[in-house]
C-alpha cells in the first residue's frame, strides 16, 4: 500500500525578521516523519510560505505546533504588507500528494481546524474543499476587507468563524485552513514600476477579468445587470487568480497569479499569455518567479512546450528539459534556480545513495565487490537502459539533421518513446537490488514459535516473487525498446545506423540477462501455476527479441 502524503503549504504573516521565521519552522522541524521542504519569505509582502510534508497525522502536529509558535511571535496589529492577510498564520491548506485521496484530505483539513480553534484559541475558516458551505470555498470571500475588517465582521452571524472564538483577537487575527488541489504561486516580473500597468494585465488574464465598462476601459460608466449589480468581462486564464504589484525589494513591478487547476492552465501557457498581454501594453516580461514548490511533471510540460517551439526534440533528459523550462520562463532573473530544492519530487527525494547515482566506475567496482547486490538483475537493467539510451540518441541526432528539418516531430516522437524506456530501466536498476535485500530480510526473520516460522515462510514466498518480477519487468521493457533500435536503423541518420545495432544488441542481452535471473529465483517459490506460466512467458520474449535483434542487424549490415 501507498504511504499516505500530504502537503501542507503554511503562510505566515512574517517576511523580514529571520529569527521569527526561524522560531516557527523549528517547530515543524522538531516533528518527527515530517520534511521542511521550503522557507520563502517575501520582504515586500511582509509573508513566508513554508511547505512541509509528511503523514497526514504528523503534517497536523507540525502545524499546530507552527500555528501555535506564529500567535506567540507575530502581532497583527503592526502588520503591513502587499498580499492580502487577515491572520498571523494567514492560510493552512492540505494538499494531496500520494496515497490519499481528497476526501481524506478533507477530514484531515478540519482536524487541523479544528485543533488550532480549540486547542489555540484562534478563529478559524474553512476554504476551498474543506469549506461547510459554498459561501466560504473561495478564498477571496473568506478574506474580504482582510485583517482590518475581520472585528467587524465577526460580529455578522453569517461569518461566525468554523471553529474557535467568534472574538476579535487583535493579536493573532483568523487563520484559513483549506483542501486543495496542488497550487501554484508564479509571479511574472515586469519592466516597469508601474503598479497600474501591472494590474491592467492581470486583470486582462486573470478568471475574474474586469469590471465590464462603457467606451474607455478604464474610466468609462460601470455596466450593472438586472438587479444593479457590475457586469465582468471574464479574463484570458481558466483558473488563475491574479493581481498587480509593486516589490520594492526588486524595484519592480509583478503580475502575481495563483494557478488553482495547472491541468487546465499550466505555468508556460500563463507566461506566454502575460507576456503578450504584456507587449499590447508596451511591458516586456523579464523573467519570473515561483513561490514555494512546483511539480516535477509541470517543469517538464514547460520545458518541452518550448522545445517544440523552436522544432526540437523532446525526447532528452530531464535535466536538460528543467534547463530550457529554467531559461525559458526566466526563473532565475531574480535569484538563481535550484531544482533539487523547487521542484517537490526532488526536494523530498530519499538522501540514500541509489545505484543510478553512482558513476559508471562507482557501479562498475560496486558489483565487482564482496556484497552479493548489486548482481546480474540490476546489471542487466543498465546494459537495458544503455541500449535505449543509444536508440534515443540516434533519434534525436536525426531529429535534427540537416535537410530534414520537416521531420524534426517524427525523430522527436522516437526519442520520447527510448526515454520512457531507458528512464523505466534505470528505475529497475535499484529496484532489482532492493527486491533482492528484501528476500534477504526474509530469511533472516526469527523462527523459533509456530507463527514466527509462518510469519517468516510468508515473507520469503512474498519476496520472492517480487524478486522474479523486477527481472521479468526488466525483459518486457528491454524487449519493447528494440522498436526504436529498429525505426531507427530503418528510418534514422544513416551515418548512426551502428549505435542503434548496438542499443538492440544491448537489449537483447538485456533480455537474456534478466531471464537468467527470473529463472534463477523460481526455485524456492511454492506457486507452481505462476512458476511455470512466468517461465514460458519469459522464454517467449527471449525467443521474440533474438529474432528482432537478428532483423535490425541484417539491416545495419545492409547499410554499412
Amino acid at each position: 500500500m501507498t504511504k499516505q502524503l500530504v502537503e501542507c503549504v503554511p503562510n505566515f504573516s512574517e517576511g523580514n525578521d529571520l529569527s521569527i521565521i526561524k522560531q516557527i519552522t523549528d517547530q515543524i522541524e522538531a516533528v518527527d516523519g515530517v520534511t521542511l521542504l521550503d522557507v520563502d519569505p517575501g520582504k515586500a509582502t511582509n509573508r513566508t510560505v513554508v511547505t512541509l510534508v509528511g503523514p497526514p497525522e504528523a503534517v497536523i502536529e507540525a502545524a499546530v505546533s507552527a500555528v501555535s509558535k506564529a500567535a506567540e511571535l507575530i502581532d497583527m496589529s503592526n502588520h503591513k504588507g502587499e498580499h492580502p492577510r487577515f491572520g498571523a498564520t494567514d492560510v493552512c491548506p492540505l494538499v494531496p500528494i500520494s496515497g490519499i485521496t481528497m476526501e481524506e484530505t478533507v477530514a484531515y483539513a478540519r482536524e487541523l481546524a479544528r485543533r488550532i480553534g480549540e486547542d489555540l484559541g484562534i478563529t478559524v475558516y474553512c476554504y476551498e474543499n474543506a469549506a461547510f458551505t459554498d459561501q466560504r470555498r473561495n478564498l477571496a470571500e473568506v478574506r474580504a476587507g482582510e485583517y482590518e475588517a475581520l472585528k467587524d465582521r465577526l460580529r455578522e452571524p453569517e461569518w461566525k468563524p468554523d471553529f474557535g472564538p467568534a472574538e476579535f483577537n487583535p493579536r493573532s487575527g483568523a487563520t484559513a485552513v483549506g483542501a486543495r488541489d496542488f497550487l501554484i504561486a508564479y509571479n511574472v516580473n515586469l519592466n516597469t514600476t508601474s503598479t497600474r500597468r501591472a494590474n491592467a494585465i492581470a486583470f486582462d488574464v486573470r478568471e475574474k477579468g474586469r469590471i465590464k465598462r462603457k467606451g474607455n476601459p478604464l474610466t468609462g460608466e460601470i455596466v450593472r445587470d438586472d438587479s444593479g449589480e457590475p457586469v465582468w468581462s471574464p479574463g484570458t486564464l481558466a483558473c488563475v487568480k491574479a493581481i498587480g504589484w509593486y516589490i520594492e525589494e526588486y524595484g519592480i513591478a509583478q503580475i502575481s497569479m495563483n494557478l488553482t487547476n495547472i491541468s487546465v492552465t499550466p505555468v508556460h501557457i500563463a507566461f506566454d499569455e502575460v507576456c503578450e498581454r504584456a507587449r499590447d501594453k508596451g511591458v516586456r516580461v523579464t523573467g519570473s518567479e515561483l513561490v514555494g514548490l512546483i511539480p516535477l511533471k509541470a517543469m517538464l510540460d514547460a520545458g518541452k512546450y518550448f522545445l517544440r517551439k523552436q522544432q526540437r526534440s523532446t525526447g532528452i533528459p530531464d535535466k536538460v528539459i528543467i534547463k530550457i523550462a529554467v531559461k525559458s520562463l526566466g526563473l532565475d532573473d531574480l535569484a538563481p534556480f535550484n531544482p533539487e530544492e523547487k521542484i517537490i519530487e526532488y526536494a523530498i527525494a530519499s538522501e540514500s545513495e541509489k545505484l543510478v547515482d553512482l558513476s559508471v566506475k562507482q557501479f562498475v567496482e560496486e558489483t565487482a565487490s564482496e556484497s552479493a547486490a548489486p548482481g546480474g538483475g540490476s546489471v542487466a537493467a543498465a546494459v537495458g537502459s544503455m541500449g535505449a539510451a543509444l536508440g534515443t540518441m540516434v533519434a534525436n541526432l536525426s531529429s535534427h539533421k540537416r535537410g530534414w528539418d520537416d521531420r524534426w516531430e517524427e525523430f522527436s516522437d522516437w526519442a520520447e518513446k527510448g526515454k520512457t524506456f531507458h528512464d523505466e530501466l534505470l528505475r529497475l536498476i535499484d529496484e532489482d537490488t532492493e527486491a533482492f535485500n528484501r528476500v534477504m530480510v526474509a530469511f533472516g526473520l526469527p523462527k523459533g514459535s509456530d507463527a514466527e516460522r509462518q510469519e517468516r515462510k510468508r515473507a520469503i514466498q512474498e519476496a520472492t516473487r517480487g524478486a522474479i518480477e523486477i527481472p521479468y519487468r526488466v525483459m518486457q521493457k528491454a524487449h519493447e525498446s528494440m522498436e526504436v533500435m529498429k525505426a531507427m536503423v530503418e528510418l534514422g541518420n544513416p551515418a548512426s545506423v551502428s549505435d542503434a545495432g548496438v542499443g538492440a544488441l544491448c537489449a537483447r542481452l538485456a533480455v537474456r540477462g534478466a531471464y537468467l535471473n527470473v529463472q534463477i529465483n523460481t526455485g524456492d517459490l511454492e506457486d507452481k501455476n505462476y512458476v511455470q506460466d512466468v517461465l514460458e512467458k519469459g522464454k517467449q520474449i527471449v525467443e521474440q527479441a533474438e529474432e528482432l535483434e537478428h532483423e535490425i542487424l541484417e539491416i545495419v549490415a545492409s547499410k554499412m
